[in-house]
C-alpha cells in the first residue's frame, strides 16, 4: 500500500528522497508528498505520480539533510494535494507521513474539535498529527512523550514517521499493523516501508516489531517499546541486490519477473534438494514436519494469487498426503469464528508477509491454538515472525502488482511440502518420491521452453485486445490455474473475466458463449482431458472462441481450437507451474496493446497492509 522512506544524514536528502519514492511506486499510489528540513520546513506534495512532484520539488530549489517521503494510496478522503502526505499539525509542530488506518479517528477527531483544533483534510493521519500536537502543547511533554503517549491512544494500525519541527535533529518511527524497516548507515541512517528504496545505501536493517518506537539521528537509533523500555536492536544483513530492483532491459516489472520464473523456481528448490535427488530438506519445517504428518486437517489461509495456490496446493496435499485442506479467503477467514480444532495446521501464503488479512487470520489460528506454518517471499517480514514455522520462497523481489514468480514459487513450495509429508507418512513410495523430485528438478528448462510462446501470445492479443470479457476453463490441478489466468487479464487490463471449472460451464457460465466470447481452456494432457475436450466441443457448437492451453504435439485439441498455445509435457502435479506461463504472457501483451499500465494498474497496491 502507501510507501514510506525517510533520511536522516549529512547527504543532501531531496535525490534520496525522489529516488526512494520512485523505488516504492511498485506499492500503487494516487498521489506523493515530501518534506525537507534544513533549518526552515518545507512541505510539497501533489496528486499524481513521483515524476510530478520531482518537478515541484525541482523548480523550489530547496534541500536539507534530513526528509521524508509517501506515496498514497487513499483509504480516508479522496486522491488530492490537501489529503496527501506528509500531514502536518494544526500548530506546525509535527509532519507525519503514515502507511495504515487509525480505526478510532472519529472519535479522536471529535474529542479534538471539541478542545477547538481545526482540521484541514479529511485524512486519519491528521488526526494523529493533531493528536501528538495537542498532547504536546498542553501536556508541556517533550516530542517523544507526546507521540508515545498518542500511540497508546490509537487503535488500528500504523507504520510512521514524523518530525518535530522543534526538535529538528531526529527522525521518530513507530510501527503497529504496518510495515517499516530502518536501515542502519554509517553516519546517517534511514526508515522504509520496505528495503526496496535503502538498499543501495545500505545492507544493515532492523525490522520494527509492532508498538516498537525508534528515535533516528545520523549517528545513533535508539529502539524502544510503547512502553518506554529499551531494546536491543536485531541488525540483519539484506539478501537483496540493486539490480533485482531494476528492469534490467524489459519494457516492465511483469514481463521480467515472468521471464525469472526458471530462475525462481530453481532458486526456490536450490539446496532443499538432495544432490542425488533422493530427497527433500525443508529446514524450516524440521521442527514441525512429524506434527504436520499428523494432522488430521491442513488449512490454508491466503488472497488473491497466493489463494489460487493454496488452491492448487490443495490438489496436490490432497493427493499426495491424504490429508483434508481447506482453503480460505484470509479475509473471510478473520470475520467468522471458524472451527480450529487440536492437531489442525494452518498454512499461511503471502508473497510480502505483510497482507493485513493474511496476518490477522495467522493471529487468530494461534490464539485457537492450531500450529501455523508461512510461506513468504520476504525475509524478515511479519508472517514468518507470527508463525511458528515456515519455508521462503526465496523468489526475489517481485516489482509488479500482478504477481507472476509469486504464484510458481509459491505452488512449487507447497509442491515439496507434500511430497515430503507424503513420503514420510509411506503415501508415496522411495522410488516415486525420487521420480518427483527428478521431475521438480527439470521444471525450470520446460518453463524456459514454455517461454517461447511469448510472440505468440502477443499475436493473439493483438486479435484480442478489445475483448470486453473473458472466459477461463480449467479441470482438476488446471482449475486454479483458470482462475489465476483470469485474474491476471482482469487487473492489468481491465477486462471483465471470470475462471470456472470446466464442468461448470453448463450451470451457468455456457448462457455468456457467442462468437465474440474468447474462451481460454487450459487443456495439458492428465486424467481429465477426455472431458475437456468435450467441453472444447460444447464451446464450438455455440460459437465461441477458444483459446487452448495444450501439452506439446497434441494435435487433437488443435484441430478443434481456433487457436493453440503449447507447453511441454510433465507430471500432473506440475502442470500448472507450465500451464500458467502462457496465460500471463497473454494478459501482460493485451495489458500493454490497451495502454494500461501494466505494473501499476489502477486501484491496486502490491502489498494490501489495510483491511
Amino acid at each position: 500500500m502507501c510507501g514510506i522512506i525517510g533520511y536522516i544524514g549529512s547527504r543532501p536528502a531531496r535525490n534520496i528522497i525522489i529516488n526512494g519514492l520512485k523505488r516504492l511506486e511498485y506499492r500503487g499510489y494516487d498521489s506523493a508528498g515530501m518534506v525537507l528540513v534544513n533549518g526552515e520546513t518545507k512541505i510539497f506534495k501533489c496528486k499524481g505520480r513521483v515524476k510530478d512532484l520531482e518537478e515541484i520539488v525541482n523548480k523550489s530549489n530547496f534541500d536539507g539533510t534530513i526528509g521524508m517521503g509517501h506515496t498514497r494510496w487513499a483509504t480516508h478522503g479522496e486522491p488530492n494535494e490537501l489529503n496527501a502526505h506528509p500531514q502536518i499539525s494544526y500548530k506546525g509542530n509535527f509532519v507525519v507521513v503514515h502507511n495504515g488506518i487509525i480505526e478510532n479517528y472519529s472519535l479522536l477527531k471529535k474529542h479534538l474539535q471539541s478542545r477547538g483544533v481545526v482540521f484541514a483534510s479529511e485524512t486519519d493521519t491528521e488526526v494523529l498529527a493533531n493528536l501528538i500536537e495537542h498532547l504536546y502543547i498542553e501536556g508541556d511533554l517533550t516530542a517523544e512523550q507526546a507521540i508515545t503517549l498518542a500511540l497508546n491512544r490509537v487503535q488500528g494500525a500504523y507504520g510512521l514517521g514524523i518530525i518535530c519541527t522543534k526538535e529538528p535533529d531526529k527522525i521518530f518511527a513507530a510501527k503497529r499493523g504496518s510495515p517499516l524497516v530502518i536501515g542502519v548507515g554509517d553516519g546517517e541512517n534511514f526508515i522504509a516501508s520496505d528495503a526496496t528504496p535503502i538498499v543501495e545505501y545500505t545492507q544493515k536493517v532492523v525490522y520494527m516489531n509492532d508498538d516498537d518506537i525508534a528515535i533516528l539521528k545520523k549517528d545513533q537509533i535508539i529502539f524502544k517499546t510503547l512502553k518506554n523500555e529499551l531494546i536491543e536492536p536485531d541488525i540483519k544483513e539484506l539478501d537483496l541486490k540493486i539490480g533485482e530492483i531494476d528492469k534490467e532491459g524489459f519494457a516492465h516489472f511483469m514481463l521480467k519477473e515472468i521471464f525469472e520464473q526458471p530462475r525462481a523456481i530453481h532458486d526456490t528448490f536450490r539446496g532443499r534438494v538432495l544432490p542425488d535427488r533422493s530427497g527433500i530438506m525443508l529446514g524450516g519445517l524440521h521442527d514441525v514436519l512429524d506434527t504436520m504428518s499428523q494432522a488430521e486437517r491442513i488449512i490454508i489461509v491466503a488472497c488473491g494469487t497466493s489463494w489460487h495456490a493454496g488452491l492448487l496446493g490443495e490438489y496436490i496435499f490432497e493427493e499426495y498426503t491424504r490429508i483434508p485442506v481447506e482453503v480460505e479467503y484470509a479475509s473471510e477467514f478473520r470475520y467468522r469464528n471458524p472451527i480450529i480444532r487440536k492437531g489442525d495446521i494452518v498454512i499461511a501464503i503471502s508473497q510480502s508477509g505483510e497482507t493485513a488479512d493474511t496476518l490477522a487470520a495467522v493471529k487468530l489460528a494461534r490464539e485457537k491454538g492450531a500450529k501455523v506454518i508461512g510461506i513468504c517471499n520476504v525475509v524478515g517480514s511479519s508472517i514468518p515472525r507470527e508463525t511458528d514455522a515456515g519455508v521462503y520462497t526465496h523468489a526475489g523481489p517481485e516489482i509488479g502488482v500482478a504477481s507472476t514468480k509469486a504464484f510458481t514459487s509459491q505452488v512449487t513450495v507447497l509442491a515439496m511440502m507434500a511430497f515430503e509429508i507424503g513420503h514420510l507418512k509411506g503415501i508415496i513410495s522411495d522410488l516415486f518420491y525420487k521420480e518427483l523430485i527428478t521431475e521438480l528438478v527439470s521444471i525450470p528448462s520446460k518453463i524456459e521452453k514454455a517461454l517461447k510462446v511469448n510472440e505468440q501470445a502477443l499475436a493473439l492479443a493483438k486479435m484480442f485486445e478489445n475483448t470486453h470479457n473473458a472466459l477461463y476453463l480449467g479441470r482438476g490441478y488446471l482449475f486454479p490455474v483458470a482462475l489465476e489466468g483470469a485474474l491476471k487479464l482482469k487487473e492489468i487490463s481491465y477486462i471483465h473475466a471470470e475462471g470456472y471449472p470446466a464442468a461448470e460451464m453448463k450451470h451457468g457460465p455456457i448462457a455468456l458463449i457467442d462468437d465474440n466470447m474468447p474462451v481460454v481452456v487450459v487443456a495439458t494432457k492428465d486424467d481429465t482431458y477426455e472431458k475437456i475436450i468435450n467441453n472444447i466441443q460444447e464451446i464450438k457448437a455455440r460459437k465461441g472462441k477458444v483459446i487452448a492451453i495444450v501439452t506439446e504435439g497434441d494435435e487433437i485439441i488443435r484441430k478443434m481450437a481456433d487457436y493453440v498455445l503449447e507447453v511441454p509435457e510433465t507430471m500432473t502435479v506440475f502442470s500448472g507451474l507450465l500451464a500458467v506461463i502462457p496465460l500471463q504472457l497473454l494478459s501482460y501483451h493485451i495489458a500493454v496493446l490497451r495502454g494500461c499500465n501494466v505494473d501499476q494498474p489502477r486501484n491496486l497496491a502490491k502489498s494490501v497492509t489495510v483491511e
